[in-house]
């Protein structure tokens, strides 16, 4: 893959990945509740998990004409209803002295709010239609090994490199975000406001979410 390639890659994805959406939304909360520290073990999983369905989708491994019809269809609403509801435990959280008492998302967290989100789906699949030289779809059908084991394993490999490493710096941009509005937060009243302010944040993303 050339420097030209990498950058326009780079420029593909930075209105995509810095933009608000679910995930960063999720993780600017998640900042703003616990702290930086707080959210390593969901950011983790989240990105584990994004280099492994970019890997799969990229391989052929998940053909994406891309999850099928009715399968993202489902798919979209379990993405929509775990970020409302995630949403509703933000919206109902008290001020200063709950948030002590308050849990930061785990791993398992991470995981799920990236297989949730169709539009992460939609993003891959658009990234390798531009990025990556196109292959007969019959053959991936037929023998996912023999595409895997073509020259394209390695280009899949950087691409799913830089678009994970891309989505992290992302995610730990918004994070601090979310921290530095915390740091602001002096009272129980205030940060109650703040909560439901992103609980609101989180609502219209929820909706989003169903609508795309």
């Amino acid at each position: 893959m050339t420097l030209d390639m990498v950058l326009a890659l780079v420029l593909f994805l930075f209105p995509l990945a810095y933009s608000p959406g679910p995930g960063n939304l999720f993780f600017a909360a998640n900042g703003a509740r616990f702290g930086f520290r707080a959210t390593l073990p969901a950011t983790t999983g989240y990105h584990i998990a994004t280099a492994a369905v970019t890997l799969l989708i990229g391989s052929g491994a998940l053909a994406t004409q891309a999850v099928a019809q009715e399968a993202f269809i489902w798919l979209k609403m379990a993405g929509a209803g775990y970020v409302l509801w995630i949403a509703w435990g933000m919206w109902r959280a008290g001020g200063l002295q709950a948030e002590l008492q308050a849990r930061p998302a785990r791993f398992r967290d991470g995981v799920l709010l990236l297989l949730l989100n169709p539009k992460a789906y939609v993003i891959i699949a658009v990234m390798f239609s531009q990025f990556l030289a196109p292959v007969d779809p019959a053959r991936i059908a037929d023998d996912a090994a023999a595409h895997l084991s073509s020259g394209q394993l390695g280009l899949v490999t950087i691409i799913t490199l830089i678009f994970t490493l891309n989505n992290l710096v992302a995610f730990s941009i918004w994070t601090w975000v979310g921290e530095g509005l915390a740091r602001q937060i002096f009272r129980d009243d205030r940060a109650r406001q703040m909560n439901r302010g992103f609980a609101l944040l989180l609502v219209a993303v929820g909706l989003w979410m169903l609508l795309i």
